[in-house]
């Protein structure tokens, strides 16, 4: 009976076969959705600039990662894993500049099934701090590397170079000094100019595609070059690149040169584009002045969010920068000064608001630094985003800033340092 059976029995191959057919057949669809399921990379993105360099890589799923330093030569290598090697990622060596002032060149590859290797050769010595942050905005989840140099860039010490560089182009002073046209500042001061957002954070949009963080940084330039051709006066600015710089960063920065005045730059924006003016804010300590001043606040407020903050690490600078102090003085100088380039925006342009306006802006915390952010116009209007763009309204803008300083130091000379300046 077994042997009329035979023919029907499947040889022991075709049982082997059919059995691989069978899981090849149900690990497909099972491999098909890992991979779908697996994070996808949407963007690469490098920012040099001499204060660090971030690189940053975009997913629309969460980032799993591992990273360590190697020596002789040095470099970083960060796995990333769960990911496929794609064209996108292919892209990240063509992304370096030669201009860079850390990275050397970056390699990138598949190093392992599911493993993404990324090698980074370095020029200098960095700290690299590596973090991930939850998506927000227009972006993903996002893995960011940022390359701090061992030795922390000074802007003290950059301010004085230039000071320096600016000193060996002035008139001999053994010449006859030509006739002045406006009183005379009693001694050197030092006004810190800080180009809203940048890098990560482009700030406000507009409708033909303008970006506020190149408005702000081309107006701040701008201003710089004015302010850097009085007598007695010298500014630096927070970023003059395309980079990103915590909020409180720029506080730092502005109390390191020990500033006599901070103004940050900006162009606003509202959901209806009918919106319009230039606005001056404040900061203030019990409340905004208004529903939209504490709306501005909260949005310019996110800006670290956006631009990407490692709040796992512990600034050393903020507890010099966050004083608990009453700054009830700095504010009232803060005050005049809003008033007096407000007035001067007012010759140039249509005002949102006919006074200064106070919010909790965290930019404007320094407790020892008269500070104003100035809003420049609304992007958000095509008429003023076009205005914007504009080189020469530009300089209006540049200009009417600068007279505004200089009305004000002419009512409210400057006084000796502060104790508490040099301490910054």
């Amino acid at each position: 009976m077994s042997d009329a059976f035979d023919e029907f029995r499947p040889s022991r191959r075709a049982v082997l076969g059919y059995a691989a057919a069978v899981l090849t057949l149900s690990v497909t669809p099972l491999r098909n959705a890992l991979a779908a399921a697996l994070p996808t990379v949407l963007a690469v993105r490098v920012w040099p600039a001499l204060d660090y360099t971030r690189i940053t890589i975009e997913c629309d799923q969460p980032i799993r990662f591992t990273h360590s330093m190697v020596r002789e030569p040095n470099r970083l290598v960060l796995d990333i894993e769960d990911v496929e090697f794609n064209s996108v990622l292919s892209s990240l060596p063509e992304k370096i500049a030669e201009a860079d002032p850390y990275i050397k060149l970056i390699r990138a590859g598949r190093n392992r099934p599911g493993v993404v290797r990324i090698v980074v050769e370095l020029k200098a010595d960095v700290k690299p701090q590596v973090f991930t942050l939850q998506p927000v905005g227009k972006y993903g989840y996002r893995l960011v590397t940022d390359l701090y140099p061992v030795e922390e860039v000074d802007p003290l010490a950059a301010l004085l170079k230039e000071e320096e560089k600016k000193a060996a182009t002035r008139p001999d002073p053994s010449k006859p000094n030509p006739p002045q046209t406006k009183p005379q500042i009693s001694r050197l001061v030092t006004i810190v100019l800080d180009p809203g957002h940048g890098g990560e954070d482009p700030g406000a949009i507009g409708r033909r595609g303008s970006y506020e963080k190149n408005v702000t940084l081309s107006i701040a330039r701008r201003l710089k070059a004015k302010i850097d051709a009085e007598p007695n006066m010298r500014s630096m600015l927070t970023r003059d690149g395309d980079f990103f710089i915590p909020l409180q960063e720029r506080v730092y920065k502005a109390r390191r040169v020990q500033a006599d005045l901070f103004v940050s730059v900006h162009a606003d924006a509202f959901m209806k584009p009918t919106a319009r003016g230039s606005s001056v804010f404040i900061l203030s300590e019990t409340g905004a002045s208004s529903s939209a001043a504490r709306w501005l606040a909260q949005r310019e407020n996110a800006a670290d969010m956006i631009g990407g903050v490692n709040l796992k690490v512990k600034d050393q600078h903020l507890a010099r920068t966050l004083l608990d102090l009453s700054q009830t003085a700095t504010i009232n100088d803060s005050l005049k000064l809003g008033k007096d380039v407000l007035g001067e925006l007012g010759r140039i342009n249509t005002l949102h608001k006919g006074q200064v306006e106070q919010a909790g802006f965290a930019v404007l915390k320094a407790p020892d630094i008269p500070s104003i952010l100035v809003e420049t116009a609304f992007i958000s209007n095509p008429e003023e985003e076009q205005r914007l763009t504009d080189e020469r309204y530009q300089e209006q803008m540049a200009d009417a800033i600068l007279r505004g300083i200089r009305q004000y130091f002419i009512k409210n000379p400057p006084q000796p340092k502060s104790r508490l300046a040099l301490l910054g």
